[in-house]
């Protein structure tokens, strides 16, 4: 939004075919896929083009702002996860993978790279 980009604000009245992605699993259980494009930065970092994430929203990236660009959607074609073209690691996720972490090793690789990045 800072950027310039909007939401739906719930996909349920905005979005037609829309996964359901306020899941009633435990937060850390993984309800559906997310495909994940080569050359992303999330790519990089995981190794790997199909992954299963929590889904705890109701909104959801509609239009990115300046400067961002998908690099992860769902089936139903909504973004997963944004990147900045330009920086070296500015990552949003739609999932949750704080609530994973301990159970997934794909979490751990994300919070990993934060790390690295963050020491710099």
């Amino acid at each position: 939004m800072a950027a310039g980009g909007n939401l739906y604000q719930d996909l349920g009245q905005q979005r037609d075919n829309a996964l359901n992605h306020y899941q009633d699993a435990p937060r850390w259980h993984p309800t559906h896929r997310v495909k994940i494009d080569r050359g992303s930065v999330l790519f990089d970092v995981i190794g790997k083009e199909k992954i299963k994430v929590n889904s705890l929203h109701h909104q959801n990236v509609m239009d990115v702002g300046k400067g961002f660009e998908v690099t992860a959607r769902s089936s139903d074609g909504l973004a997963e996860a944004i990147e900045h073209k330009e920086a070296t690691f500015q990552l949003g996720l739609q999932w949750h993978p704080e609530a994973m972490v301990g159970r997934d090793e794909n979490s751990y690789l994300i919070f990993s790279r934060f790390v690295e990045a963050a020491e710099g």
